[in-house]
């Protein structure tokens, strides 16, 4: 099965990491970057079979492979004006969905969305798009050393900064580096498709707090790989993970698991192949 995969990308996020651990994996994937992108970089140091995007490019490439998979919402409206072998949509932000003559015509376009999660899933059914038409595929996140916690370190992303009264949170630009010393990840969104950071630190075994919105209430399980925070109040929960070291340890631990069991790289290949042979049937 030859795929192709596009993505539109500046930055190297969650999404690209998606689509590299996807073309890694995928015999016969090729992937088209936006030109200077730290995905297309990326993707070239890992000796992928790479190229910068254009859509000359792209309209030609996609009468020669069997299937093109859109990982952003500007990779779909040009794989839909391009044309060619059946397309499979990425869907991995929370909010709704843009209306007009020419989103209409983008969305049905598409054999089949990819939800990054059931909330997800839920925004593309109330925009119209037909349930038969979606599949729910979790982010996938590789599963490091376990982490090996300093006594009080709480990690957040610096780009979702969060001050807790009475205790230091260490803003990270590297996340995976940080992990492997954090005792608790903070997690503090307003809207969430998935929250692959959040699974970035159960897969280290590092228990999370996070906002119970968007799709983070499907990854952390409350009570058992960390907690949910739907009143505002992270400092009770930190404070309970630090005053509590065998009980943040034990929650470590079913993170880790529930990451190799329903999140891991594996597991999200697996469940994309069988979306993509759903749409080509076979």
């Amino acid at each position: 099965m030859r795929t192709l995969h596009v993505d539109t990308g500046r930055e190297m996020r969650g999404g690209q990491r998606q689509a590299i651990y996807l073309v890694e994996r995928l015999s016969g994937a090729i992937l088209f970057a936006r030109p200077g992108a730290p995905l297309l970089q990326e993707a070239s140091e890992r000796q992928l079979d790479v190229h910068p995007l254009s859509f000359r490019a792209l309209a030609k490439a996609a009468r020669q492979v069997d299937l093109v998979h859109a990982h952003d919402a500007r990779a779909h409206t040009l794989a839909a004006i391009a044309g060619g072998a059946p397309l499979v949509v990425s869907r991995r932000v929370a909010f709704p969905l843009k209306r007009g003559v020419l989103s209409s015509w983008k969305y049905a376009h598409a054999a089949l969305y990819l939800a990054v999660s059931q909330f997800v899933a839920d925004r593309l059914t109330e925009a119209g798009i037909p349930g038969e038409k979606i599949r729910v595929v979790y982010d996938g996140v590789p599963i490091p050393e376990a982490a090996r916690p300093q006594p009080g370190r709480v990690v957040a992303l610096a780009s979702k900064p969060v001050e807790i009264p009475g205790i230091s949170v260490d803003l990270t630009h590297d996340l995976w580096e940080d992990l492997a010393t954090a005792s608790v990840f903070v997690y503090k969104s307003g809207l969430e498709g998935l929250g692959s950071a959040a699974l970035a630190a159960m897969a280290a075994g590092v228990p999370v707090v996070a906002s119970g919105v968007g799709g983070l209430p499907e990854v952390v399980d409350q009570g058992r790989t960390g907690f949910i925070v739907t009143n505002g109040d992270f400092q009770t929960p930190v404070r309970r993970l630090l005053d509590d070291p065998r009980l943040a340890a034990a929650m470590g631990r079913a993170a880790r698991e529930r990451v190799q069991q329903e999140f891991s790289v594996d597991v999200l290949v697996t469940n994309t192949l069988r979306a993509y042979r759903e749409v080509l049937g076979c």
